[in-house]
Formats: C-alpha cells, structure tokens, sequence
C-alpha cells in the first residue's frame, strides 16, 4: 500500500509540481526536470534524477513518490492486440487495451472507473455498477506502464467507466499526458468518449485537450431509452445541440460510435435518421458491430445489413468507417472485455470477475 503521506507526482500536473516545489523554496524549472524524468526517460524513483542536487532528490524521496500500476496479467490476441489487466492499490483492478492499427501505430484503450453507473444495456461493464473513479495518477499510469513494452501513437478513453463521469481528473490527465516535458500528446491524438452527458460536454470543449466521441448507437428517443438510459436525462434533442454547438478547430470532427445490433438498429429506415440527425454537425461516424458475450439477447449485425447500412451514409456525404472487431480471441474488442484478477487471503484465491465494453479507435 503506497505511503498516503505522500504526494504522489503522478497525480500533479506542470502547474502543480511547480508549485510544489515553489512552496518549498525550489526553482520552477526543476519541475519540468523532473516530468522529464519521469514521462520521457520512465524513472521510477527519486534516485535516477542525476541533473538534481542529491539533496533535492533526499528531500523528494521524503515527501513524495511516484506510483506505479501492478500488472497482473497481459494476454495477446492472434491479431496482435494486448489486454492488460492491472491492480490498483486497494485491491480493485482495471483493464486497458493496446489495440494495433496501419503502418506500426498503436492506440490505447484506457480505463476512467472501476465499473460504470451508466447502465447501457449493450455494454457489460454497467452490469458491475460503479465502484469508484480512478485517480489521475491511475489514469496516466495505464498509459505509463503499457508504453514501458511497446509505443502508442492515439489514446481512446473508451475503457471502463463514464469518462465524463469522472470529470476532474480525467482532465488533469489529459494535461499530463499533453505536456511537451512528458508524453507530448496532442489532442487530435487523444479521443474522450461520452454517453452523452450533456452538461460535461459542453464544459469540455473548452476544459479538455482531446477530440470528442459520442457513444449514440439510436437515432430515435425511444430505442435510445431502452439501450442508454442516459438519453431518459439527455435526449437526443439536447445532444445533438451541444454537439452542434461544440467547438471545433478548422479540420476536426466529432465522432459518433454507431454500434450495429442486429433487427434493432441496423435498417435503411435507421440510416436515413441518422443521416438527419447529423445534418448540420460535422461528423465522422464509427459503425462498430455487436460483439456477442453470454447473456446477450442481443445479436450482431448481418454482412449484409452493416454494408448496406454503410453505404447509405457514404452516398448522403458521411464520413462513415467500418471497425474491424480486434482481439475477440482473448474477449478484448468492443463491448466483449472481461478480466480476472485473483488476490491471496488464507490459503487460497479469490477471483475477482470485471467486464467492460471497450470501443476501438476512433
């Protein structure tokens, strides 16, 4: 268990380690030494920051520390994606998903909760209820850990849990991994996901370095109340204003994840609706087909219908990709995550089940 005494620098952005260190009498620049440290060069303790003054680095291991992720296990799916599963200090567990794409990039899928409050009906992480948020320290740490084995080009919060949800420290990570003295992130690399929760949209164009993604997956009030319940609080009509009011730069786009459920919301008649419920807004939209997990009435899409359903929206001047369901051998694509993670108590192991629905880059 880490010391609580602690300040743990993950947990800071530029400005809060600055003023760490101003209120202790310490130069300004030294912060952006010690992002460096940490972000660019990976150092894990105090010791290896040999630019500082040994005392500095005495004082440091004192007051504060820099947290890490337990991995617990990673698997590797036949098409190269890779789901880690990673423990957090009081015992919960949380799983994050290197998803490989063209030309030797890679996009992260990360994790924003223990569980989700949001209930969707396609998506098992809701069957868990909400646990509690991740810090921004365990935020930034998915990203840490993973790229200690292998780079990543685009972060997708599409993991586990409401990224909006957990607002505040969802934004300081964001910060964090957009910092030039760290990882360097731009936000057309770095995608936040909603349900459609629409106050916190609108606060988060102005507050978050990312692009933004809308999970919509209905294009009518009364099938999107049956999946998402989020629509009964914000329906579609005051989505899809603040998305028309959402500020955008010159070539950016929202993203709209459509996920195709076969006989449900995969027709022509969809389609057209779709069609007019992005009129006005620029949009790129996600078609993702269901993936089936037990327990699932729910089917996916025909060949037939998702191409038919594609080609609509083309032929009406949508941007409109196809996503290719990545890592179904180990339970890792869209919708299909599941994790275990076993802790040791009097003699034996408890096994601990998750399940969260992961969406592909965006």
């Amino acid at each position: 268990m880490a010391n609580l005494a602690k300040h743990d620098i993950k947990n800071m952005t530029l400005e809060d380690l600055t003023d760490f260190l101003a209120g202790r009498g310490k130069e300004r620049f030294r912060a952006r030494q010690i992002m460096q440290w940490i972000y660019r060069h990976g150092a894990t303790d105090f010791s290896a920051m040999t630019t500082l003054s040994k005392g500095l680095r005495a004082e440091l291991e004192s007051s504060a520390m820099i947290s890490r992720l337990v991995t617990l296990k990673v698997e590797e799916s036949g098409d190269g994606t890779r789901k880690y599963l990673f423990q957090l200090d009081d015992g919960e567990s949380v799983e994050t998903v290197r998803i490989p794409m063209e030309k030797e990039r890679a996009t992260l899928c990360v994790s924003t909760q223990v569980g989700c409050a949001m209930g969707c009906s396609f998506c098992l992480t809701g069957t868990m209820g909400l646990k509690r948020n991740l810090t921004p320290a365990e935020i930034v740490n998915q990203v840490c850990e993973v790229m200690r084995d292998h780079p990543v080009n685009n972060l997708v919060f599409m993991g586990m849990g409401e990224p909006l949800q957990n607002f505040e420290n969802v934004g300081k990570a964001l910060q964090i991994l957009h910092m030039e003295e760290g990882f360097d992130f731009s936000s057309r690399r770095m995608t936040v996901s909603t349900c459609g929760l629409v106050p916190e949209i609108r606060r988060m164009g102005n507050d978050y370095p990312a692009s933004l993604a809308i999970s919509l997956n209905a294009t009518t009030n009364e099938l999107r109340d049956q999946l998402m319940p989020v629509n009964c609080q914000y329906p579609l009509e005051e989505l899809m204003a603040a998305c028309r009011d959402y500020p955008l730069k010159p070539r950016q786009r929202i993203t709209f994840e459509y996920i195709l459920i076969g006989d449900l919301n995969d027709t022509l008649a969809d389609a057209k609706r779709l069609v007019r419920l992005l009129h006005g807004v620029k949009a790129k939209v996600n078609l993702i087909p269901f993936n089936e997990h037990p327990g699932t009435s729910f089917r996916t899409s025909s060949e037939k219908s998702m191409e038919a359903f594609q080609t609509y929206l083309l032929d009406h001047g949508l941007v409109a990709v196809r996503r290719a369901s990545r890592g179904r051998d180990i339970s890792a694509a869209c919708g299909q995550l599941k994790g275990s993670c076993c802790e040791e108590g009097n003699g034996h192991l408890e096994e601990k089940r998750f399940a969260a629905g992961l969406c592909n880059d965006s």
